[in-house]
């Protein structure tokens, strides 16, 4: 099939950002709604999403929450999909997988229950999602895909084994859906936060400090600064881009002063 020359500009564009009722994800849904995008919030916890909605309607966006179980069978997150189209309006121009599961234990401690949803969330629901939303934009000809990745998918840590292998395996399948839908017009690129301070690590603080002491930047990320590499991502002034890491970690992996 030869793709279209549609462009999205007849339309308002719109986005769905699993995972988005906190954190990195509410921050995106955020930005990007501050741009003009329609953003499909999604999540399990129906008050939060809601909240996100309303932060975003009470500042001028345009936002709906949909609710979404990415833990599900192919079958439910096909459904997922097909909710999610419907309410951005019977079309979907870009999407972003957010949505995580990180079990902090070692390989020993983690339990057949935290296997089973870390595998399902972070790498199923991604593909699942991706095979049933990716073809529609490649027959347009047009729409972008961002995966949030980790810094962690570069290095080896005694707590986090199945998460830093789950993240890995987005971005080698983000590199591999840039080649497969990039000749119809689907952009897929990866951004990879740091050590990032969000709602999930606030108790931590200290521990997170004293992780990015020694990195170029000195300090953790923001949700907010991981959100702005992803609306450029998603934005025409970065057509050019098909299969791209963009760190986001203030150097951690790049980089030690001194």
């Amino acid at each position: 099939m030869t793709p279209s020359t549609e462009t999205p500009a007849a339309h308002p564009r719109t986005v769905l950002v699993t995972g988005s009722t906190s954190g990195i994800g509410a921050a995106t849904a955020r930005t990007l709604a501050a741009q003009g995008w329609r953003v499909i919030v999604t999540g399990r916890d129906q008050t939060r999403g809601g909240a996100v909605v309303a932060d975003i309607e009470g500042s001028g966006g345009n936002a709906v929450f949909v609710p979404s179980d990415l833990a599900g069978p192919p079958q439910v997150l096909r459904d997922f999909a097909r909710a999610a189209t419907e309410a951005a309006g019977g079309r979907l121009d870009a999407l972003v997988h957010n949505a995580a599961v990180c079990p902090a234990v070692d390989t020993v401690g983690l339990t057949d229950t935290d296997l089973e949803a870390t595998l399902a969330v972070n790498v199923r629901a991604p593909h699942v999602l991706t095979a049933a939303l990716a073809p529609v934009m490649a027959e347009r000809g047009h729409g972008a895909i961002v995966v949030i990745g980790s810094w962690m998918a570069h290095i080896g840590h005694p707590f986090v084994g199945l998460y830093s292998a789950t993240k890995a395996a987005e971005i080698q399948l983000a590199r591999s859906w840039a080649a497969e839908f990039g000749p119809r017009g689907v952009r897929v690129n990866t951004v990879s936060p740091g050590a990032t301070r969000t709602p999930i690590n606030a108790s931590d603080g200290d521990v997170v400090a004293r992780m990015t002491a020694g990195t170029p930047a000195g300090r953790p990320g923001t949700p907010e600064e991981i959100a702005d590499a992803v609306a450029w991502l998603l934005s025409e002034r970065a057509g050019y881009l098909h299969g791209a890491e963009i760190a986001v970690d203030g150097g951690i992996t790049a980089a030690r002063p001194g």
